[in-house]
C-alpha cells in the first residue's frame, strides 16, 4: 500500500522524500557557485517515464560565464527507489549523495566530490513542500536537500578544465505525475552577504489536483545551523510578484518570521534549459534560468535582523508552456518551411552553447 501511497508522488511524514516514488518525472539538480572567480556550473538529470511505462533520460551540464549548454535524451534510466541516486546512459550521467559524474564528450565532462554536506534537518515531519508533501495526486514536489557543501574534483568545459576546489555545492530533488507544471518560478543563491553558511531556495508556479488549480510557493532559508521553511497557505503564506521575466519578488510572513527575496536579471542572458514531456519521449527548450542574477535577502524573525545581504550569482528562473510557446515560435520563423524543428529521438544527444 505504501509502495502506491508513494506512486502519487505523496511521503507519510518523517518519510523520505529523495527516494524515487516511480512518477512520470523524477529530477535530479546540482548547482556550484565560486564567487571568487564568478563560475557558476549546472548538471541536471531527470528520469521519466512515457505513457507506455518506458523510461528514458534527459541531462544537461551548463556553465556561466557565456552560455555554455550540453544536453542530450538518452534510452533508460534509473531513478533510485531505495535512496538518493540516478544513472543515465552508458556512463553519461551519475549522480548521489557523494557526488556526480557527467560525461557527455571530452567537451562536456564533470566531476565532483561532495563534502561537508549541510543537509536536510534530520528529524523534521515534512521536507521542502511542507504540508504538500502529504497529500496524493499533487502535479509536482520539490524538496532542496542539500543546503551547502565543500566541492572538489574537476570539469571539462569547451576545452577549459576548471577546478573545483573552493566552489559550493547545492542540491534538489524534483518529481511529479505528469512532467513540470503549466507555469513555474525558481531561484537559488549562497554565500548571502559573503557568508559560505547562508543559502536560499524558492519554488513555484501552478500546481494542481485532479480539476483544482492553484498557484503556491515555497521559501527554504539556511542562516548558520538553522534552516527556516515558509510557505503554507494558512500558516505562512507567500506572495509572489513577477512584473516582467526579468524580476522575481516574494514576501512571506509566519507568527514568528518575515522573508522578502527581491531578484532581478537582463531577461537577454538566461541559459534556455531543457523541460523534460514525459510522453513525448524528449526535452525541449522551456526554462529560463540565470545564473548570474542580483538577490537580495531579508530575514526578520519578530523584527530581529537574523540574514541580510545580497548574492550576485543567484540563479533565477521563470519556465512553463508560454516560454515554450514562445520559444517555438521563434524557431517556427526561422526553420526551413516554416515548421519547428520537432523532438529529436531518444538516443540522439544534441549541444547548444
Amino acid at each position: 500500500m505504501l509502495r502506491h501511497y508513494r506512486a502519487t508522488g505523496a511521503d507519510l511524514p518523517f518519510g523520505d522524500p529523495l527516494r524515487a516514488h516511480g512518477t512520470a518525472l523524477e529530477g535530479y539538480f546540482w548547482r556550484l557557485t565560486d564567487p571568487g572567480s564568478g563560475r557558476v556550473i549546472v548538471a541536471l538529470c531527470g528520469v521519466h517515464r512515457d505513457g507506455e511505462g518506458r523510461s528514458w533520460s534527459n541531462v544537461a551540464l551548463a556553465a556561466h560565464p557565456g552560455r555554455v549548454l550540453h544536453q542530450a535524451d538518452v534510452p533508460g534510466g534509473l531513478a533510485d527507489p531505495d535512496d538518493l541516486g540516478v544513472r543515465a546512459g552508458a556512463g553519461t550521467f551519475h549522480g548521489d549523495a557523494r557526488g556526480v559524474r557527467v560525461d557527455l564528450g571530452p567537451r562536456a565532462r564533470l566531476d565532483l566530490h561532495i563534502h561537508e554536506a549541510c543537509a536536510w534537518p534530520t528529524g523534521r515531519a515534512l521536507g521542502g513542500l511542507g504540508i504538500g508533501q502529504v497529500v496524493p495526486g499533487l502535479s509536482q514536489r520539490w524538496h532542496p536537500y542539500l543546503l551547502g557543501a565543500r566541492a572538489t574534483g574537476t570539469a571539462q568545459l569547451d576545452g577549459e578544465r576548471i577546478d573545483l576546489d573552493g566552489f559550493r555545492v547545492y542540491a534538489e530533488k524534483n518529481w511529479g505525475t505528469s512532467g513540470f507544471p503549466s507555469r513555474w518560478w525558481w531561484g537559488q543563491a549562497q554565500h548571502v552577504d559573503g557568508r559560505p553558511d547562508a543559502c536560499v531556495a524558492f519554488a513555484g508556479g501552478a500546481i494542481s489536483l485532479g480539476p483544482w488549480r492553484t498557484h503556491a510557493t515555497a521559501i527554504v532559508v539556511r542562516v548558520g545551523d538553522r534552516v527556516v521553511r515558509l510557505g503554507d497557505p494558512v500558516w505562512s503564506p507567500v506572495r509572489t510578484d513577477f512584473a516582467t521575466d526579468g524580476r522575481w519578488r516574494l514576501r512571506a510572513r509566519s507568527r514568528r518570521l518575515t522573508v522578502e527575496l527581491d531578484g532581478r536579471a537582463d531577461p537577454a542572458g538566461a541559459h534556455l534549459l531543457p523541460v523534460p514531456l514525459p510522453a513525448r519521449r524528449c526535452s525541449v527548450p522551456g526554462a529560463r534560468q540565470h545564473f548570474d542574477g542580483q538577490l537580495h535577502v531579508t530575514v526578520r524573525e519578530r523584527g530581529r535582523l537574523l540574514l541580510e545581504g545580497r548574492s550576485s550569482l543567484a540563479g533565477l528562473e521563470h519556465g512553463g508552456a508560454h516560454v515554450m510557446a514562445e520559444l517555438s515560435r521563434a524557431a517556427a520563423a526561422t526553420a526551413p518551411g516554416g515548421r519547428p524543428a520537432a523532438c529529436l529521438p531518444v538516443g540522439r544527444g544534441r549541444r547548444a552553447a
